[in-house]
């Protein structure tokens, strides 16, 4: 699953001199602007043609969800922070080999890593690249969910579990950012329809484009209710809501990200994504989560995506036999079962 070292290296020196808009000498508090002139070639029935692979895959090379506050306001890495950065991949990426080496499997076998790239988080806003504060419902909200993450956690029955947990869904935005593993993306089309499938959990996300009206606020669906609609040519322009409260829209496996899955969403939430095609096989994909009962304010991310239609998506299995949950439960009332033992004869 891991790239070779050469290629790696290859990547990482091809980022230093090709994106543009980043020399030291730039000003690295601003992202590079979206180019709007590109324009997409078009279906049979004369939409924008988005169909193909999009994996993100490339983009899971250390550069965090939030950023460090050491960078300020900064939306890029000096030279210099980028080849730190560039070091800590390029071990990283050694693991595959220094466990082949020993006659071991672990985490190298398993953990993806890509090319090192500049930015300092994927979020863009507020400036300072972190997440809002939580009002205090939104706190609330947070203490609430519970998962396989969070620290010293009991479990005794799904309630303890988060929906990442119990393979249903990893949510939104948090699917939509870079994991170790299972970055899968590939967009269908179809007249009046756009479908984004995701490997991770097996799902796909229906967004219709035809003007159709909404469903009843009432309903609620884990990853929403979609619709799109196209713009100048070169962008999917889509607005969600009638979230499900339930997952975490942050996920640990996204570098930066907060460490228990315990990021909670309202029925109020919102999100606007814009999905912008800037040129053969690239797409700068946006978007800004609106939350008024958990944030103090909305949040936006950036990400660049690139085609690769060869990449293949194979079967999420998550928990073969079904058993995972269950397992975490008879084993944690074990372990308080013989602590309280053992305090007893004390």
């Amino acid at each position: 699953m891991t790239r070779s070292l050469t290629l790696l290296a290859l990547a990482a020196t091809a980022a230093l001199v090709a994106v543009p808009g980043v020399a030291q000498e730039r000003d690295l508090t601003v992202l590079v602007p979206v180019p709007q002139d590109y324009q997409a070639a078009k279906t049979a029935w004369g939409e924008p043609d988005f169909r193909g692979g999009w994996p993100i895959d490339h983009l899971n090379g250390r550069t965090p969800l939030q950023r460090d506050p050491k960078y300020g306001n900064r939306a890029y890495l000096t030279d210099e922070e980028f080849a730190q950065r560039d070091a800590e991949v390029q071990q990283l990426a050694q693991r595959y080999q220094n466990e082949d080496s020993q006659g071991k499997m672990g985490i190298g076998h398993w953990a993806e890593v890509a090319s090192a790239n500049r930015r300092t988080s994927w979020i863009t806003s507020p400036a300072n690249g972190r997440l809002p504060a939580y009002t205090p419902e939104g706190q609330r909200l947070s203490n609430e969910l519970h998962s396989t993450w969070e620290r010293g956690r009991a479990f005794d029955w799904v309630t303890d579990f988060d929906s990442w947990d119990r393979c249903i869904t990893r949510g939104l935005p948090a699917s939509m950012f870079p994991f170790m593993y299972n970055n899968g993306m590939r967009i269908f089309q179809s007249p009046g329809i756009v479908a984004l499938q995701m490997e991770m959990v097996h799902e796909t996300r229906i967004i219709p484009t035809d003007g159709r009206p909404g469903i009843p606020s009432q309903i609620g669906n884990w990853l929403g209710e979609s619709r799109g609609r196209w713009e100048n040519g070169n962008t999917l322009v889509v607005e969600t809501a009638n979230f499900k409260p339930g997952p975490s829209i942050t996920n640990i496996g996204t570098t930066g990200s907060p460490p228990e899955n315990d990021t909670p969403v309202s029925p109020q939430a919102k999100m606007l994504e814009r999905f912008t095609m800037v040129g053969d096989g690239q797409i700068i994909y946006e978007f800004t989560w609106t939350d008024p009962v958990v944030f103090e304010e909305p949040w936006s991310a950036r990400l660049e995506w690139k085609r690769d239609d060869d990449f293949g998506i194979y079967e999420y299995a998550c928990h073969e036999g079904n058993v995972q949950v269950r397992n975490f439960v008879t084993a944690s009332r074990a372990e308080r079962a013989e602590a309280a033992a053992g305090g007893g004869t004390q």
